[in-house]
């Protein structure tokens, strides 16, 4: 499975440019990448000279990469369908739907459960349904969609400014008071709910909140695993950038994100020239305090440069100064070492191996529990199933799932098919 690369900081310092230098180094050495946004403000497209959309899109002159721009508010209409007119139906006080009266429905309740019903119509709203930070939580659930994509070897996340990211990391306690909520509601309006909408689809409302919720926590569990997550701070060498780079990090270490670099972007390069000098000497001594308190951080810097960064070309000089030059990464599962100033370490997605007998398929799975692993075979064609999404798997030949032999070992899923000979 991926390897996923976060980069994280406050508006405009940097992180489009240092994400997607990133993305394209990782590609030019053999590795096939998801450069991912869920930035509104497009700029990873802006960045690239390339128009990217809600789909994976391949970035013409870099083999292997694929850009993808989520737009996370177009989902929140869709996220746990009719719900929202459910809870309005049930709120409205008129009409076989409404809590205030319940009108012919009531006979259909005891006393309790509708004082019960009674007791929450205010406390659970239509207006409730958008969290704060939901639209967040929407963006990590796609990208948690990718990175179980074991056909991707890595994803590089150029996150929202860093506040986004941190009201997402909050989520999962919201999550787990506001969907008690709303299962409650559900709970105590089961013949309302089963006579509006037929019982089928009432069940599938509830077990589509409980999926959510279960894909917000592994999201969680992924992003603060540091074999399989790393965040990059990136900032400017001013006081506001340096001291919302510490706030952040005190946040993202309170939520266990594991912070490998902090990349200074646009310092002023070495001058014979007094005005300069002092900017220069004024930014080291920002850089400086940066070391100082984020002593198990690697902070590194890249100056500013004489264009704007904007175009393959220019991003690949961004690159080498943060990766040196392009190395070739071979067919292996790895972890492979890429990165001289700024260093990863990445699985690849997938391989494979063969013998006269049998094939063998790692599939990459990280932070993934065995129960939610799923194999079956439609037709000669294998799919692996993880949290319910299913992906293709291409095998050499057809395939029934009952004559594989599949073994977790810690993140990795071997296939094990045999080949007859002949």
């Amino acid at each position: 499975m991926a390897r996923l690369l976060l980069f994280g900081g406050k508006g405009g310092v940097g992180k489009t440019t240092t994400s997607t230098a990133t993305a394209i180094h990782l590609a030019d050495c053999g590795l096939r990448v998801l450069l991912v946004s869920s930035d509104p403000a497009h700029s990873t497209s802006d960045s690239l000279s390339v128009e990217i959309g809600t789909v994976p899109t391949p970035i013409p002159g870099v083999d292997g990469l694929y850009g993808l721009e989520m737009d996370p508010e177009s989902k929140l209409s869709s996220l746990l369908p009719k719900l929202g007119n459910m809870v309005d139906g049930m709120n409205s006080g008129n009409g076989m739907g409404g809590l205030g009266g319940l009108g012919g429905l009531g006979m259909m309740l005891d006393p309790s459960a509708k004082d019960e019903l009674n007791d929450i119509k205010s406390d659970v709203k239509t207006s409730e349904m958008i969290l704060p930070g939901l639209d967040e939580a929407l963006a990590f659930d796609e990208l948690l969609k990718h990175v179980e994509d074991p056909n991707w070897d890595v994803i590089v996340f150029d996150t929202a400014p860093t506040g986004h990211t941190l009201r997402f990391l909050s989520l999962p306690e919201i999550i787990e008071a506001w969907s008690g909520r709303l299962l409650r509601l559900m709970r105590v309006s089961g013949g309302i709910r089963s006579m509006l909408f037929g019982r089928k689809e009432s069940d599938e409302m509830k077990q589509e909140l409980e999926r959510f919720r279960n894909r917000v926590l592994h999201v969680r569990r992924v992003l603060s695993d540091s074999e399989l997550t790393s965040f990059t701070l990136v900032t400017i060498p001013e006081k506001m950038g340096v001291n919302e780079t510490l706030r952040a990090y005190e946040s993202l270490v309170e939520y266990q994100l594991p912070i490998s670099t902090c990349i200074v972007n646009r310092v002023t390069p070495e001058f014979d020239h007094p005005f300069l000098a002092k900017r220069r000497n004024a930014e080291l001594n920002r850089i400086y305090e940066l070391e100082q308190q984020l002593s198990d951080v690697k902070v590194s810097a890249i100056e500013l440069q004489d264009e704007e960064v904007v175009g393959i070309d220019n991003l690949r000089i961004i690159a080498n100064k943060l990766y040196g030059q392009v190395i070739s990464i071979d067919d292996t599962l790895g972890p492979h070492e890429i990165g001289e100033l700024v260093n990863h370490s990445i699985h690849r997605g997938m391989c494979r191996e063969y013998s006269d007998t049998e094939e063998l398929i790692y599939l990459h799975f990280p932070g993934i529990n065995r129960d939610e692993l799923s194999l079956r075979s439609d037709d000669g064609v294998l799919f692996v199933g993880l949290n319910g999404r299913e992906r293709q798997i291409d095998t050499s030949i057809p395939v029934k799932a009952s004559q594989v032999d599949a073994k977790l070992e810690g993140d990795v899923l071997r296939l094990t098919i045999p080949i007859k000979k002949g």
